[in-house]
């Protein structure tokens, strides 16, 4: 691999840091560079994973103070959310990633609408188990949410930050900054158990995704800054419409082969 593709592939990198920082969705930057330097489409997917890990966790812990308490219920979304990508990922070895991914664009249509009018179904849901006299806290991301969210993060990825992103803002209250980091952290937990799968195989392309590791790590922690200091209403326009564009590029790529 040559200086320029090194530089690319880093420039790419900051890019999609400060996207997977702020509203998730960096493939849509990563893959196609990953494409365009002549990867093929399924190491790709596999660098994509394991290039943008590293810098959701950073993004994670630099606002640390923002994640959830690590109580039971936190505990085991953490656990299922490492159970649901370790197998993603093997079923991204063993499978053609267009089994899967012909549902993504339905997916990321649905997160997007699910952040769009999170704080209106959130307040609804809270009115209701207050009626009950039971009282949401963290409980909205069970065991049948958080398994196949993470599967789809360990088995293709792209958009799964704007999916968790959706639910979290569910378990928050609409509390961005909070949905935001618990989002960061849980994906990072993703990456981590996905690269860990496709490495034993050897399935990762180590130059071009530690090429992109360097960018993304920078981006990352410029991202969860950004993250802070710009308006709420302003970041979930931002996410809506990012989420849009994912959402019409992959029904393109995937439904009518564009």
């Amino acid at each position: 691999m040559d200086i320029l593709t090194i530089a690319f592939l880093a420039g790419a990198g900051v890019i999609a840091g400060i996207i997977a920082a702020m509203v998730g969705g960096a493939a849509v930057v990563i893959y196609p560079a990953l494409i365009a330097t002549g990867v093929p489409p399924h190491l790709a997917a596999v660098s994509n994973l394991a290039s943008i890990m590293p810098a959701t966790m950073l993004a994670a812990l630099s606002d640390r103070s923002q994640l959830p308490p690590f109580d039971r219920s936190f505990l085991g979304l953490i656990a299922a959310s490492i159970v649901g990508a370790g197998i993603g990922a093997v079923c991204l070895l063993l499978t053609p990633e267009r089994m899967f991914a012909q549902i993504v664009p339905l997916l990321l249509g649905f997160a997007t609408l699910l952040f769009a009018y999170s704080e209106r179904i959130s307040r609804w849901l809270r009115t209701r188990a207050e009626g009950r006299g039971h009282p949401i806290a963290f409980n909205v991301a069970s065991l049948k949410v958080v398994l196949p969210v993470s599967f789809y993060g360990g088995y293709f990825g792209a958009g799964v930050g704007i999916l968790m992103l959706g639910v979290f803002s569910l378990a928050t209250g609409g509390d961005y900054r909070s949905a935001n980091v618990a989002k960061n952290f849980v994906s990072s937990l993703n990456g981590l158990a996905a690269t860990l799968v496709f490495a034993t195989h050897g399935a990762v392309l180590w130059p071009q995704t530690l090429a992109l590791a360097a960018g993304t790590i920078g981006g990352g922690l410029v991202g969860a800054y950004v993250a802070r200091i710009i308006p709420r209403n302003v970041i979930r326009v931002l996410i809506v419409a990012v989420g849009a564009v994912l959402t019409i590029a992959f029904a393109q790529r995937y439904w009518f082969g564009g």
